[in-house]
């Protein structure tokens, strides 16, 4: 069946849309169902021809993307997060590397009978790992922060390294004399100080620009983006591969320079990263033959199981000598390293290039690459999270609660949930809320939690969702637009306000996050019902006494805040989305008891006969 362009070009995107979705739902990486995409949308039914489709243009459209997608990477590399770890990561993009380099390279001459240099260059294009497959992964898997911070270093610094090494190999394939090799380690040097110094230089531009907002705001990310392209190719003419080095260095650069914005350029960029990476996955696994894929034979899987149970451990244990990481985390640390997209398109690339030149075994360079891609990421997205659990290195599910205040109401509520197995976080500049909180059992931070110093030292392990309960709503809003990113839009909520009405003086709504609770229950109603004796209480529903039930008590005023269903998921009242309990769900409600309730209740807990109070 024969589409024509532009069905193609919408059939791509859906299917990417679809595979991104529904890797979200089952928690796995989306490369998975994005490759099985492309495999059966290409050489399955043949519905998308990418060569017919982009000709010519395809490979230098691929570079660029992947260019994109790792500078995005790079701009969330920050110095800080990996204090202490420095030794490790340069160890795994160095040493490591060379080591899973020379054990593929022997697998590959030893078991598929390729010709050695062939093998060499196989075995640098799978040394890269790669943001598009590690980060993913490590959202579903959610180790320990030392091992994220390591496999997210290591997969984009190596990325571009991986890249240069295919280049070195590429000579070795292709040139011919003695000099092959000195040649290949000129142009790996050459293209390392080329593309660092462009970096560099190009950050440093950037940086002028955006502290003097000599671009306007709506500018500023689209700035940054034809930089980065413009950068990649005159990197790229001026020293072979070396716009990737280029790239990473300038996401690196500006992201830890001091006094550059890259929050909004970041959030666009990672929106735009999603979209390439989706479609190029699905773009270049339609280019493979299916034959040659199912030609591969049973040495393949050799191949794969010695870059899964040799390679890769041996290079972890080589890389972390003398570390702090204890053997649970090296065993995590060796068994994570899927190929990404650099592994693909470089493939693809050099193929070409080799393929045109006659050069034996250049047709199964491809097959062989995706099969490692496929099979990395398939072994690793089904057993990484497991075992991380079994290791005990997996972080806790996100059932906290970052509170912004600690005030009597922030307090009140972040007790109540605490003391329900659902942590709370309390965040306040004011010493005596926070010695307050201390004292009622809360864990607290001292200070703005939308500081510097709280993008550092703030620990949110366990935390998923954030409470603006401060009576400044000001700073309510500040910290669910700090927040949105990391805990997600459904997951920040916001007091609302009882101010004035008029538009132009109300903070826009998607700055304030959801409305907590309900429009009438601002901070000072909050405070006024605490300070008159309303209490937090928790209650569980049954058929005989339902929601309807629950609220309709006598002698009584409630405000659901929180419920719990039967799966233990915590959900939030707030006044654009209203949970529907049922029987076996548990309620959290602010309840003021009516006067006339009081008074008997006091007298039922009154002295018994000699002056002392009962427990109530």
């Amino acid at each position: 069946m024969e589409l024509t362009l532009p069905i193609q070009l919408a059939l791509i995107v859906v299917v990417a849309f679809l595979c991104q979705w529904g890797a979200w739902r089952l928690k796995l990486p989306a490369i998975l169902p994005l490759l099985l995409s492309g495999l059966l949308l290409g050489g399955g039914l043949g519905l998308i021809d990418p060569k017919a489709m982009f000709g010519d243009l395809l490979l230098p459209s691929v570079s660029l993307a992947v260019s994109i997608i790792l500078f995005e990477g790079a701009l969330t590399l920050k110095f800080d997060e990996i204090r202490g770890l420095e030794r490790t990561v340069r160890r795994l993009v160095t040493w490591g590397a060379l080591v899973t380099w020379a054990v593929v390279t022997a697998a590959t001459w030893h078991f598929l009978k390729l010709p050695l240099d062939m093998a060499l260059l196989f075995g640098a294009l799978v040394v890269v790992t790669g943001p598009t497959v590690i980060v993913p992964l490590l959202r579903s898997v959610r180790p320990v922060s030392s091992v994220s911070r390591l496999l997210r270093w290591e997969g984009i610094v190596i990325d571009p390294l991986g890249a240069i090494l295919v280049v070195l190999a590429y000579e070795l394939v292709a040139a011919t004399g003695q000099g092959a090799l000195l040649h290949g380690l000129w142009l790996f040097a050459q293209s390392m100080v080329l593309g660092v110094v462009i970096g560099s230089l190009v950050a440093f531009m950037l940086a002028f620009l955006l502290k003097r907002h000599l671009v306007p705001e709506y500018l500023r990310s689209f700035l940054v983006l034809s930089v980065v392209v413009g950068e990649f190719v005159l990197a790229n003419w001026l020293g072979e591969e070396s716009g990737l080095v280029a790239v990473t260095a300038t996401g690196i650069v500006l992201a830890n320079l001091k006094g550059v914005r890259t929050d909004d350029i970041l959030h666009f960029k990672e929106n735009l990263s999603v979209m390439l990476i989706s479609v190029l996955f699905i773009i270049l696994a339609a280019r493979l033959d299916m034959a040659q894929l199912a030609q591969l034979g049973s040495a393949t899987l050799v191949v794969l199981l010695v870059v899964q149970l040799v390679a890769r451990p041996l290079s972890v244990w080589v890389s972390t000598l003398g570390s702090k990481l204890n053997w649970r985390e090296k065993a995590l640390l060796a068994w994570i390293a899927p190929r990404g997209i650099v592994a693909a398109a470089v493939s693809a690339l050099f193929a070409e290039r080799l393929e045109s030149n006659g050069v034996e075994g250049a047709e199964l360079l491809v097959p062989l690459t995706f099969s490692v891609i496929i099979g990395t990421v398939a072994l690793q997205s089904l057993t990484a999270r497991p075992l991380a659990r079994l290791l005990k290195v997996a972080e806790p599910a996100p059932r906290g609660f970052l509170i912004i205040g600690a005030n009597p109401v922030a307090r009140a509520i972040g007790k109540a949930l605490n003391q329900n197995g659902f942590p709370a976080m309390v965040t306040d500049s004011s010493w005596e809320n926070i010695r307050a909180a201390r004292m009622a059992g809360l864990a607290t931070y001292y200070g703005n939690a939308v500081s510097s110093h709280a993008d550092q030292y703030l620990d949110l392990v366990g935390y998923g969702k954030l409470l603006a309960m401060s009576p400044r709503r000001e700073m309510n809003a500040v910290a669910t637009m700090r927040y949105r990113l990391e805990f997600g839009e459904r997951n920040v909520y916001s007091l609302p306000w009882s101010g004035d009405k008029e538009e132009k003086h109300e903070i826009a709504s998607q700055h304030r996050g959801g409305t907590l609770f309900d429009e009438d229950l601002t901070y000072a109603r909050l405070a006024s019902l605490i300070s008159q004796g309303a209490e937090v209480r928790k209650t569980r529903l049954t058929d005989e006494f339902d929601y309807a039930a629950y609220l309709q008590v006598e002698d009584r005023q409630v405000w659901p805040l929180f419920a719990v269903d039967s799966r233990d998921r915590i959900h939030v009242f707030s006044a654009d989305s209203r949970p529907e309990p049922k029987s076996g769900w548990s309620l959290f409600g602010l309840i003021r008891e009516d006067d006339a309730k009081e008074t008997a209740k006091e007298k039922n807990n009154g002295d018994n006969g000699n002056g002392s109070a009962l427990p109530g």
